[in-house]
């Protein structure tokens, strides 16, 4: 099988995940909506820079997505109409988020560790 679509197939089992994340009911929900999210988020991001750019090192992928994902993050303290615009639909609060806390921090790193390790999965 190749990479291409080994990702693809990642891809079609991460996405329904990580917007599952948002409507999640269950225990510990306040955890999944806000965290685990995060961590399918840099996922996600990993698997689509992999699919654009192939020949770049997953380390590279890992990292560049991560620093990304960090910047979004600190982006969420910054609140310019066109931006507040952006994020006043699902798609949008989804994609850029709304509120900025550190304790996504570690949940991006780990997303970025065990995107990582998907993409080695994927090179096999």
């Amino acid at each position: 099988m190749s990479k291409t679509l080994k990702i693809s197939i990642l891809l079609i089992i991460v996405i329904p995940l990580g917007f599952y994340t948002k409507f999640y009911q269950g225990p510990l929900s306040s955890m999944v909506h806000n965290y685990l999210g995060g961590l399918l988020y840099v996922i996600f991001w990993m698997l689509v820079a992999a699919l654009i750019f192939p020949k770049t090192d997953n380390f590279k992928i890992a990292l560049y997505v991560l620093i990304f994902t960090i910047i979004i993050e600190f982006s969420q303290l910054w609140h310019p109409a066109f931006l507040e615009t952006l994020r006043n639909n699902f798609i949008g609060v989804t994609i850029l988020g709304n509120s900025f806390t550190w304790y996504d921090f570690p949940w991006y790193v780990a997303g970025a560790a065990a995107g990582y390790f998907i993409l080695k999965f994927t090179d096999k």
